[in-house]
């Protein structure tokens, strides 16, 4: 929720109830950024309705043409920019609503607690019932981690580190991180792999590679018998050897035997592990795309179900490490009033968008061009390095977004263009669900059935659809009532009683 935290006016006794803060008070940036995340987090997720989840984040190489260039464009722009903006926007949220419940005199915890377990049930149930890609939960339960930072920083030994200075400190440091441990093992690589030895790992990479595309195209039987052929030559050899050291009695020959034969029973293990590796996801693959094809609801529904028990796990850990410390940049610039007044910080902005957008713009064409290489396929050196280069060029790249944004609202003509994207961040989790209504009714089998279908230049065009229509509603539902409807119930179950709906 998005609020401008008011002073009480001296000698007048602070409210001792919480309740949603007048429309006047609002942060009319942050509901313009929402909306604009929102028709982001669009593109890129509706991909992911028309592909299989399992293989989230991976580019599709059958792309050609106009689709392959659209996807490309939204790789380099969008990918993974957007849900971080929408990560810092939620953080902003959440120190506006702790410094509206301190300002009131009220206890916080319980409140924001039920607040984040709701959103919690929210985004499980949109998980099963509508989309397997749900964020909301892995929001709720970051949100419930920052609540425990805040108590943290309530105790006498953490109070020193209550203040603005120290939260940008804490989440920058936390996220470099990543970052840090790469460049340490790039450094190793750097220094402990030579040339020589770099050209026999590539080698070694490139007939390995070779080999599993050879073996994943045949059948099961076929590729049992290779499999027990190799192992017989390598016993063959091994016995060979053994002569072989029996009558030469030469210490050096019978090690650089061994070693050989150690290196390519290496080799074939390394094929055997990829190779099913390759085959599991294939299988994985299939089972998604006959569950949204072939079956109806209740087995999609089940599906998911399966889905969400898999990647459930994976939740506390993508909360910790890539959520909370967006979260604490975002209370930041709240609490340091960064961006309750931004026009008085223009100066940290034009920085952010001037230094922000170019660097951020090099280093994701840089990255995707290094992961677009045939031999990235092949090298896990040059797909790590283009997988950090894209990873930091997103925070870089988002920091630049959000500057630009706000240099724009300063001035008057551009503010009263973007304000148009206003309604539809008031109404960010309505129309954030109601996308998985509408992607699911046109692409799963049980709906529209266009399911791999539709490639990905129209799929910007529904995009471009879906927003014009959601922009119109969201204004028009707004002008008769007060929140959108599923931020009416969260409200509701937040606060324990039901929020007038209808404008007065």
């Amino acid at each position: 929720m998005t609020q401008i935290i008011a002073e009480p006016p001296v000698g007048i006794k602070p409210t001792t109830s919480l309740a949603p803060i007048a429309e006047a008070k609002r942060i009319d940036a942050l509901d313009i950024l929402r909306g604009l995340a929102l028709i982001g987090i669009l593109l890129m997720n509706i991909e992911w309705f028309n592909r299989p989840l399992v293989n989230l984040m991976g580019f599709d190489q059958s792309l050609a043409g106009t689709d392959h260039a659209a996807g490309w464009l939204i790789r380099c722009f969008v990918e993974g920019k957007f849900y971080k903006l929408f990560a810092l926007l939620f953080g902003m949220g959440f120190a506006v609503m702790l410094l509206r419940a301190r300002e009131v005199g009220r206890p916080f915890g319980a409140w924001f607690t039920r607040r984040m377990l709701a959103l919690w049930v929210l985004g499980i149930a949109h998980m099963v019932f509508l989309w397997g890609g749900d964020i909301l939960h892995d929001y709720a339960l970051a949100g419930l981690m920052l609540l425990l930072w805040v108590h943290l920083l309530q105790k006498p030994r953490f109070q020193k580190y209550d203040n603005p200075r120290s939260y940008l400190k804490l989440s920058l440091i936390w996220l470099c991180i990543p970052v840090f441990f790469s460049t340490l093992a790039g450094i190793g690589a750097g220094v402990f792999i030579d040339h020589q030895q770099a050209k026999d790992n590539w080698q070694s990479e490139q007939e390995i590679a070779a080999i599993v595309d050879q073996r994943i195209k045949l059948s099961e039987t076929q590729l049992t018998l290779i499999t027990d052929n190799a192992i017989a030559v390598e016993g063959n050899k091994n016995t060979d050897a053994e002569s072989i050291d029996e009558k030469v009695d030469g210490k050096e020959n019978s090690e650089s035997t061994e070693s050989a034969n150690a290196n390519n029973s290496d080799q074939e293990q390394t094929i055997v592990e990829l190779i099913e590796q390759k085959r599991e996801a294939q299988q994985k693959e299939e089972t998604e795309r006959k569950a949204f094809t072939e079956g109806n609801y209740w087995q999609a529904t089940e599906y998911r179900l399966a889905f969400l028990a898999f990647m459930l796990p994976f939740s506390p850990m993508f909360a910790f490490m890539m959520l909370i410390p967006i979260f604490i940049l975002g209370f930041w610039f709240v609490a340091s009033k960064r961006i309750i007044n931004y026009q008085q910080h223009i100066v940290m902005y034009k920085t952010m968008m001037r230094v922000g957008l170019p660097l951020g713009l090099f280093m994701n064409v840089a990255g995707l061009l290094l992961l677009q290489q045939p031999f990235a396929e092949v090298s896990a050196v040059v797909v790590g390095v283009g997988e950090m280069l894209f990873f930091v060029g997103q925070y870089v790249l988002t920091a630049g977004y959000l500057g630009l944004v706000v240099c724009l609202l300063v001035n008057e003509a551009w503010h009263k263009r973007l304000a148009a994207f206003a309604p539809m961040g008031k109404m960010a989790l309505t129309n954030y669900i109601m996308h998985s209504v509408i992607l699911t009714s046109i692409f799963y089998g049980y709906a529209g059935g266009q399911f791999g279908q539709i490639s990905r230049a129209p799929q910007v065009l529904i995009v471009i659809g879906i927003i014009v229509i959601q922009m119109q509603f969201s204004r028009w539902w707004l002008n008769h009532y007060r929140f959108g409807p599923l931020e009416w119930a969260w409200r509701s179950i937040t606060y324990k009683k039901i929020q007038p709906m209808r404008l007065a």
